[in-house]
């Protein structure tokens, strides 16, 4: 369905249509103020998304007198529960810059894809993003920023012990245990802590060849395939210690990227932001495909954040005018140039592969085109992931059965299903 309202922003979508700047009122007297709420991608004041916003709020309100944008950015320890708490007191925000969408849709508060936006920016989107924002066939999460996960190797300390970059999980095994020899603190760092376990979980499950769900969303997260990359985690990298001093359930992902920057990790799995760190702390690093059972995985894990807008005050067609101008190619590529983050639409991906300034973040978007997402589209997913943070460092603990937790959060699943 194209919209109609007042004018639509230009976007060039990846099938080559432009769509130029049309007029800047809505036809009527009164004003309208749409609140968004978004995460916060930066780690100072100076870096924070707020700053984004705001900047981009008064670019559009500039040429759209009768709308006013009024943002607020919450951290993303924060975001989330933020917006379910105005949800639930009847306060919901026109967008929301979110983790997490299926819920809401789920409870019908959410505008569809395609009565909000042009048909060029939803006809933009990276086909791989856009399904994942589905529930049950229809569009209602708008992916907003993208990475994928690669395998991060400290050069300094693989030269140190003779090593070559792994390409397969006995090569990785084998680089571990020479990494430790030399003395490395986390010669392979696992960060199953409650932060972000399902990542460090997911990426492993692909590239044993498994997963969270089969190929008609069904969880599967006991299955052979699985249960065997679990139990060779245990047995073959935390039984042999050569995970470091932190045990994988207490250590985040954070904390596990600021050892890497420190020089103190041999290898680990990182995303786009992780090379601004170990720049800044002076790791002269390498990336590879995450390694495989027999190779290279075959399947990266991609992740992507939503844009969502509730239905609650009405605003649909100024809701949707402002999305088409906050996935035009050139904001789309300041914010993922701002935050080494992948672009989430098809023309501002072909751009940042091509110029120079974004080589350094060509392997994650070479990474995309095989990369699997979150069952972001399962209603159940947030009950899942969230059990998944608790208890998956258990299955490689001192003395556990991988099979038994990963059965124990099986059952979470289909009941939570």
């Amino acid at each position: 369905m194209q919209r109609r309202g007042k004018g639509t922003i230009a976007v060039v979508s990846a099938l080559g249509m432009a769509v130029v700047l049309g007029g800047c009122g809505s036809g009527g007297s009164d004003e309208v103020t749409l609140r968004l709420v978004a995460a916060d991608y930066g780690d100072s004041e100076s870096t924070s998304s707020q700053r984004y916003w705001d900047e981009l709020a008064e670019a559009y309100e500039s040429s759209h007198p009768d709308v006013n944008v009024d943002v607020t950015v919450y951290s993303w320890n924060d975001i989330d529960q933020k917006v379910r708490d105005m949800v639930d007191a009847g306060k919901a925000p026109d967008l929301a810059q979110i983790g997490a969408y299926a819920d809401y849709a789920d409870e019908g508060l959410l505008y569809r894809a395609d009565d909000l936006l042009s048909i060029s920016t939803q006809a933009n989107y990276v086909p791989q993003l856009a399904e994942a924002g589905e529930v049950n066939g229809v569009q209602y999460g708008l992916p907003f920023a993208a990475s994928t996960r690669v395998l991060f190797y400290n050069k300094t300390l693989f030269a140190k012990a003779g090593l070559s970059a792994p390409k397969s999980w006995d090569d990785l095994a084998e680089a571990a245990e020479a990494l430790k020899a030399e003395g490395a603190t986390y010669p392979y760092a696992l960060p199953l802590g409650a932060e972000e376990a399902q990542a460090e979980t997911m990426q492993w499950l692909l590239s044993g060849g498994g997963g969270y769900t089969d190929g008609l969303g069904t969880y599967t997260i006991d299955s052979p395939e699985n249960v065997h990359t679990f139990t060779w985690l245990k047995e073959e990298l935390v039984d042999k210690d050569l995970t470091g001093p932190v045990a994988p359930g207490k250590l985040n992902r954070a904390d596990a990227f600021a050892a890497f920057a420190k020089g103190e990790v041999g290898m680990l799995n990182g995303h786009p932001s992780l090379m601004a760190m170990a720049d800044k702390g002076g790791v002269e690093y390498g990336t590879v495909r995450t390694p495989g059972i027999d190779g290279p995985s075959g399947s990266a894990l991609g992740v992507t954040d939503w844009m969502t807008a509730f239905k609650k005050n009405g605003h649909l067609e100024q809701a949707g005018d402002f999305l088409d101008f906050v996935y035009s190619d050139a904001n789309v590529l300041d914010f993922s140039r701002r935050y080494d983050l992948l672009p989430v639409t098809g023309s501002a991906a072909a751009t940042m592969a091509e110029a120079e300034e974004d080589q350094h973040l060509k392997p994650f978007l070479d990474s995309m085109a095989t990369s699997e997402l979150y069952p972001a589209g399962e209603t159940s997913w947030a009950t899942v992931s969230a059990r998944i943070k608790q208890d998956i460092g258990d299955a490689v603990a001192s003395g556990a059965d991988p099979e038994s937790v990963l059965t124990l959060l099986q059952t979470t699943a289909t009941q939570a299903g």
